[in-house]
């Protein structure tokens, strides 16, 4: 079965609440939505964050997700399926840039949206799907976890930016 990326089938609709895949018409709510994740972040242009959409869109499985309540955008996060030479040759997925608007966090759009990913991932053959966070407040842990995350592993990592310090 040929994977189809959540923009093209149905958007996941409930009480209000959709998910879809992102269209370069999202960009400029995209862009206003990032802050909420990094707010020292260099803002990135749209001409450049418009290339950078399409290039995941073009990477197979891939897609950068919409939390949609009504017409607001209110949550998104990026899933890129990266091909792989082991296990079989199945594919895993890497989760970045999980962000909800900080007006709307504590509603479980956020897990939702993972929770769509999730499928995603498992629909394009991964056999696993992992994400970092760099926070080490509580509560955003418990968010993964009750997403269904586990620290079953120890990440590490090299950087070219500054660590981002947690509020």
């Amino acid at each position: 079965m040929r994977f189809r990326p959540p923009c093209e089938r149905e958007s996941h609709s409930s009480g209000g609440f959709s998910i879809r895949g992102a269209l370069p018409s999202d960009l400029e709510g995209l862009l206003k939505l990032y802050p909420h994740l990094n707010p020292s972040d260099e803002p990135i242009s749209f001409d450049a964050a418009a290339s950078r959409l399409k290039a995941i869109k073009q990477i197979p499985g891939s897609e950068v997700l919409l939390g949609l309540l009504g017409d607001d955008l209110v949550a998104s996060c990026t899933l890129i399926v990266i091909p792989n030479l082991t296990r079989g040759g199945k594919p895993y997925g890497l989760i970045e840039n999980v962000v909800t608007h900080a007006l709307y966090r504590g509603r479980g759009f956020g897990t939702r949206l993972l929770q769509a990913v999730a499928e995603a991932a498992w629909e394009a053959g991964c056999y696993k799907i992992m994400l970092l966070t760099g926070s080490k407040k509580p509560s955003t842990i418990r968010f993964y976890e009750a997403a269904g995350f586990e620290q079953t592993k120890t990440g590490f990592q090299m950087r070219r930016m500054a660590v981002r310090q947690d509020a």
